[in-house]
């Protein structure tokens, strides 16, 4: 991949993620268009808050990580990477509730279960690496990590396709459950195959 156009899909997962986390933020004062089916979460108090705060950093801060520029500030990238990592922390623990907690059956809350516990364990393992000075492990781990962070963004993108198809609310949260990290982590999986196997002497 050559390097513009590596740019041009860093910035738009970027305007993406900031975008959405700017949009996640107003969930913590609770103001704005809200759906009830979110607000009627058996555990939306005080979950949706610390959901909405963790997320919306892991967000604001994750795509930043993989500016060399950045990574090349070690105590910057150090630091922002402690907060990107604590806040995916707390997002999943959160979503994790959540999860049990949702209206939309227990399909919708098994798949938003599962992504919890991933992506708390792909920001753990990155963070592990992290610290035992094995960085090449870490990138891969973090770029796991972020793939399920941006499932916040593609889960936006996927309910107006849902509203177009004719899908009700609650029959788009059950596919976007899903659809909304699998596919972004076998992606992460595939370019970080793709890479190995370039890496890799003939």
């Amino acid at each position: 991949m050559n390097n513009r156009l590596s740019f041009a899909l860093w910035s738009l997962a970027a305007v993406l993620s900031v975008g959405v986390a700017i949009f996640s933020y107003r969930f913590i004062p609770r103001v704005g268009p809200m759906s009830p089916e979110i607000l009627g979460n058996l555990y939306a108090n005080p979950w949706l808050t610390l959901h909405a705060a963790g997320a919306g950093t892991a967000l604001l801060t994750g795509p930043f990580q993989f500016l060399p520029a950045l990574r090349r500030r070690r105590s910057v990238h150090r630091w922002v990477g402690r907060t990107y990592a604590t806040s995916c922390l707390v997002g999943g623990a959160a979503g994790f509730a959540l999860a049990f907690g949702t209206t939309a059956g227990p399909v919708a809350g098994l798949g938003f279960g599962l992504l919890a516990p991933a992506w708390i364990y792909t920001t753990t393992q990155g963070w592990r690496t992290a610290r035992a000075g094995r960085f090449d492990e870490h990138r891969r781990w973090m770029i796991r990590s972020f793939a399920l962070t941006f499932a916040a963004v593609t889960l936006r993108l996927y309910l107006p396709l849902g509203v177009i198809a004719g899908l009700t609310f609650e029959q788009i949260y059950v596919a976007t459950a899903w659809i909304s990290w699998i596919p972004n982590l076998l992606v992460a999986e595939l370019y970080l195959l793709r890479e190995r196997s370039r890496l890799q002497p003939a």
